[in-house]
């Protein structure tokens, strides 16, 4: 009995230890809530987020201006091109006959309309002839009429006299009408300015631009996607044929539930994170907009949510994030990736994402203005051959 006594522990003692032992755990217990609690306070609060967020970025169409059959195809699927690369060619040859006739109807309308200004001279010299002819027969006729009752001129003679003096007069106003008529196409206008000019260099405009759109030139530079046609195949204006996905304009659309949004403002920092690099590779950017409207309604088939069956559930609006564009250019992202955001609402003086402004021009080419630049050479060109000095033509548009 003593041996045993000796070697279990008496019951204070084990008391004393679980007592011992369940105020270090209560203590370690408390201490995390109060961590937790500190952190809630100081940092979770202030941070909003989702893993329902995806890259995306412009689509740019590639559509064909003008109808022709496709000779060559200079892009392919994951190529990058620039701004005014080729990436598709037309059979010019039909386009390249309307341009010679119109070229052709430009000429000959100048020339035209510059005979129609030399008219006006042509013109008032004869209103010239026929007034000195008309002054001539009415002195004629002064001095003859003394003359008729001394025998010396006969009545006969009188009166061819004055025939020829109303048909000069008939003459007379028929020239000055033909000069009105002349006038009236002339008047307000110079050559190169005459509505007869303008309209046949807008008819050689019109077939230059379509024999210069048989080469399709991309209007962004980017990564082709989607490319759809085929050599030798007939494509329609304005049907796509691929597109140009620009990767350095990238933005995500982080879809935060309507409960999140209330401490949104624009221009608030956000942390992302890309699956396709993992945690360790962050981007940085910053809250831009808000989307119009929920995913479900402007989804193809809407919820109907007036029927008898409705549940509710929580809706997300897609926020607009935009990306560093150096962060980018480090760690590429394509469209359609998934990314995870966190937004720090700590401040809160911006505006709230339902009231972002409008932030400029979405996208901008340069592309057909060259087209427009190089046309307008060409018209005044052919106009100043034709006219014998050099002109310069209105421009198109």
């Amino acid at each position: 009995m003593t041996t045993e006594n000796t070697l279990t522990p008496a019951p204070s003692a084990m008391e004393a230890t679980r007592k011992r032992r369940l105020i270090i755990l209560s203590v370690l217990c408390l201490a995390a809530a109060v961590a937790y609690g500190l952190y809630w306070f100081l940092v979770a609060r202030f941070k909003v987020d989702t893993d329902n967020a995806y890259v995306q970025g412009n689509v740019v169409q590639i559509t064909p201006q003008v109808a022709g059959t496709v000779v060559a195809i200079e892009a392919d699927d994951t190529d990058t091109v620039t701004v005014g690369q080729m990436l598709v060619k037309l059979d010019p040859v039909d386009a390249r006959v309307a341009l010679d006739q119109a070229e052709a109807q430009l000429a000959q309308t100048v020339r035209e309309v510059r005979a129609t200004f030399a008219n006006n001279s042509a013109l008032t010299a004869t209103i010239n002839v026929r007034q000195a002819d008309l002054s001539r027969l009415t002195a004629d006729m002064s001095r003859r009429e003394s003359l008729v009752e001394g025998g010396a001129v006969s009545v006969e003679e009188l009166q061819h006299l004055q025939t020829s003096i109303a048909n000069a007069k008939s003459a007379l106003t028929e020239a000055k009408e033909q000069l009105a008529r002349n006038t009236a196409l002339t008047d307000g206008a110079t050559v190169e300015t005459h509505p007869r000019v303008l309209a046949a260099a807008g008819k050689y405009r019109e077939a230059w631009l379509a024999y210069k759109r048989s080469g399709i030139a991309a209007p962004v530079a980017g990564t082709v996607a989607r490319r759809s046609v085929q050599v030798g195949q007939r494509v329609a204006s304005g049907v796509p044929i691929m597109a140009i996905v620009p990767l350095d304009q990238l933005w995500v659309d982080a879809n935060f539930k309507e409960s999140q949004l209330e401490d949104l403002r624009v221009g608030q920092p956000v942390l992302l994170t890309a699956d396709v690099y993992g945690h360790r590779t962050e981007y940085r950017g910053q809250v831009v907009g808000l989307g119009a409207g929920t995913g479900a309604a402007f989804s193809l088939l809407p919820a109907q949510n007036a029927t008898g069956n409705w549940i509710k559930v929580v809706q997300r609006v897609p926020v607009r994030i935009a990306l560093d564009p150096q962060e980018l250019a480090a760690h590429p992202l394509r469209v359609g990736l998934s990314m995870e955001a966190t937004v720090d609402v700590h401040d809160q003086s911006g505006k709230r994402v339902t009231e972002a402004g409008h932030s400029g021009p979405a996208a901008t080419t340069t592309v057909f203005d060259d087209l427009t630049k190089a046309v307008d050479e060409k018209v005044n060109a052919i106009v100043s051959d034709n006219l014998g000095h050099r002109v310069s033509l209105p421009r198109a548009g």
